[in-house]
């Protein structure tokens, strides 16, 4: 009997479990662009753009290789508008009730396939290095689950920068020399535009059509939409970004989006490249003497360390994730997030380039938008949604442990020992976006005080009693404990004319 293999957006990839268990000659791949996945959150259109052109151009690749492909376009009449409505369809068309699925990357997708009245055979996804099996494996009998000695293990399972048992240069980390601050340079090479083509032309105007109220700019569109242009984009990224990556991995600057970032992450998250192959060219950089270990191990950690550290967690917790809110915030995300007016410069950069770019490095989500978000007190939920919602590379595997855990503690402690939170002196220390700002980061009270300034301290003292025993935090608390009575009380009182203008909606 022929059976139906489902290939998802973000499985775009020929080693695809489900593809490698398949018969080319007998069986029917089945794609579809269905309004559920396009609308469940209101994506950037860059994303949707990029998603639904690379989806053509892989489901054209598979017609190449022999593979039968049914494929159903967004604005197909007959469009089931969902991935099960998709499948009854064409197992209908093929008289078949027999589907093959590679393990969809969220919740939502598993809990839809296995309500469905067809007999589906999810199998792993075997894209990725550590499987939820192995994970939940290393986590058992843990007291804290910590990305850096999983990172150990993944080192020792890959031999990446391994000699014998041992870490190449001696340690299995070189953050310390990671926390640079970067200079302007005119010199400075951006990831490579793809050129345009009629697949993404024809895309661009469906999805302007379809997509023109949601938040952030669709053209100029620049994204690789096939595995040959993320491939050049790896290239790019090694030959010219890959040295001075770990130095200034944590810089901002206003006028550069990019600094020495890869700009891969979409590309590796939809599938067009393999984890494994990303970390081996980089090592090879190394080897050869074109990229120095602090830089290449800081790149590599970010993939077999945390990508898939995150990826653990997401399926080790369960669907319930999304829903934790352990410092019980509740305040509305303010609307500069959607491009509304603030005198925060930080805050204008970062949310500016998301909506031009679909993009923002880990730094600028974490420390700027995050940070913002977790101090004043918003709804991690929402935030969540928001970042899955604007950002090119994201999905849920990926994105809800970074929001929820790394970047708002509403897990509870799962992913990070302490909350995220700083002062403006950190932003300050790593970008220019302070010298140019309506606030001031040296002001701690008053009108001009810096916003992360007043809230870091309201933030800490609001949660006191989950943090001031906490190893990592209780020097700030005996900082504060040192302050004047009278000055604390300015600050928060500060911080709470600042929380109730966000609150009113006025401009902040």
């Amino acid at each position: 009997m022929v059976k139906l293999v489902l290939v998802l957006g973000d499985q775009l990839s020929d080693t695809l479990s489900a593809l490698q268990q398949a018969d080319k000659v007998r069986d029917v791949v089945v794609m579809a662009e269905v309004g559920t996945e396009a609308g469940y959150v209101p994506h950037h259109p860059k994303k949707i753009a990029f998603i639904f052109a690379a989806m053509r151009k892989f489901a054209q690749s598979l017609r190449d290789q022999g593979w039968n492909v049914s494929y159903t376009r967004l604005e197909d009449a007959h469009n089931a508008g969902s991935i099960p409505a998709e499948l009854l369809r064409r197992a209908q068309e093929f008289g078949t009730d027999q589907v093959l699925a590679t393990q969809p990357g969220e919740w939502r997708l598993i809990q839809a396939l296995q309500d469905m009245p067809l007999h589906i055979s999810v199998l792993p996804d075997t894209r990725f290095l550590c499987s939820p099996d192995e994970f939940a494996h290393w986590a058992q009998g843990r007291k804290a689950l910590r990305m850096e000695y999983f990172y150990r293990e993944m080192r020792r399972k890959t031999g990446l920068l391994m000699q014998g048992d041992q870490p190449e240069g001696g340690k299995w980390n070189f953050d310390h020399d990671n926390r640079k601050p970067a200079k302007g340079d005119l010199f400075r090479q951006a990831p490579p535009l793809a050129p345009p083509d009629p697949v993404v032309d024809e895309v661009l105007d469906l999805v302007a059509a379809r997509f023109a109220a949601n938040f952030g700019q669709l053209r100029p569109f620049t994204f690789h939409t096939d595995r040959a242009g993320a491939l050049a984009a790896l290239d790019h990224f090694i030959i010219h970004a890959l040295p001075d990556f770990g130095t200034y991995q944590d810089a901002m600057l206003s006028d550069d989006p990019y600094l020495y970032h890869a700009v891969i992450g979409l590309y590796l998250n939809a599938g067009l490249l393999h984890p494994l192959e990303v970390c081996q060219r980089a090592e090879a950089a190394f080897r050869r003497g074109h990229a120095p270990l602090n830089s290449v191990e800081g790149f590599i950690r970010q993939i077999i360390g945390w990508r898939e550290f995150v990826r653990g967690i997401y399926f080790l917790e369960g669907p319930d994730y999304s829903l934790r809110n352990a410092l019980e915030h509740t305040r509305d995300l303010p609307a500069l997030y959607w491009g509304g007016a603030t005198r925060m410069n930080c805050m204008s950069h970062a949310v500016g380039q998301t909506r031009d770019l679909a993009y923002a490095h880990h730094i600028q989500r974490l420390m700027v938008t995050g940070n913002f978000a977790l101090l004043a007190g918003v709804d991690p939920a929402q935030v969540h949604e928001w970042y899955l919602a604007v950002y090119a590379d994201a999905y849920e595997w990926v994105e809800a442990p970074n929001t929820l855990g790394m970047s708002q503690f509403a897990d509870g402690g799962v992913v990070g020992s302490k909350p995220y939170v700083s002062s403006g002196a950190y932003i300050d220390r790593m970008s220019d976006y302070c010298k140019s700002c309506h606030y001031r980061v040296k002001d701690k009270t008053g009108a001009r005080a810096c916003p992360f300034n007043l809230l870091y301290w309201h933030f800490l003292d609001r949660h006191r009693d989950r943090f001031a025993k906490n190893p990592r935090m209780a020097q700030m608390y005996r900082t504060w404990d040192r302050m004047e009575d009278a000055h604390c009380q300015q600050v928060l009182a500060d911080a709470g004319a600042f929380l109730s203008r966000m609150e009113d909606g006025q401009i902040i």
